[in-house]
């Protein structure tokens, strides 16, 4: 009996929706990673992107657990000295929603050529409007929602 192993030319992509609205951030985040990667699926091939294609709406409306929303603080660095960056994620969720949650999914993916391969896949977006309606995207929920 021999392994199967997915090749790049092989993979059915699909497009997936999901709602932000009320759902934690960290839960969110990595049920996305898992789809980007592929782990969902039967033909899951660590070395090769496997993984669908997922898009995030309303990106604004995401909730963060405890008192993260003031404690925790996104950095960020030009590359010159002293340009380090500290912002504390309410400010980024008010300026920038959608780099809240890429920032998070990021982490969550590899750290080389093929984590950047599926980080391609992902759009977010922060309002209910996305310019993805031709690829006919299928809503799926996702649990993790807050208490209240």
């Amino acid at each position: 009996m021999k392994t199967y192993h997915a090749k790049p030319g092989e993979v059915q992509r699909e497009w997936l929706l999901i709602d932000a609205t009320d759902l934690v951030l960290g839960r969110l985040s990595t049920e996305v990673a898992q789809i980007l990667k592929g782990k969902r699926k039967p033909q899951y091939t660590p070395h090769v992107d496997t993984g669908d294609f997922v898009v995030i709406i309303n990106a604004e409306k995401i909730r963060l657990t405890g008192n993260k929303m003031n404690s925790k603080i996104n950095y960020r660095h030009s590359g010159f000295p002293g340009g380090l960056k500290a912002e504390p994620v309410a400010r980024t969720l008010e300026k920038f929603p959608e780099r809240v949650i890429e920032r998070a999914v990021k982490g969550m993916l590899p750290k080389n050529t093929l984590g950047r391969a599926m980080r391609k896949k992902l759009k977010v977006y922060a309002g209910p409007e996305h310019p993805h309606a031709a690829q006919n995207p299928r809503l799926i929920t996702l649990e993790g929602k807050v208490n209240g």
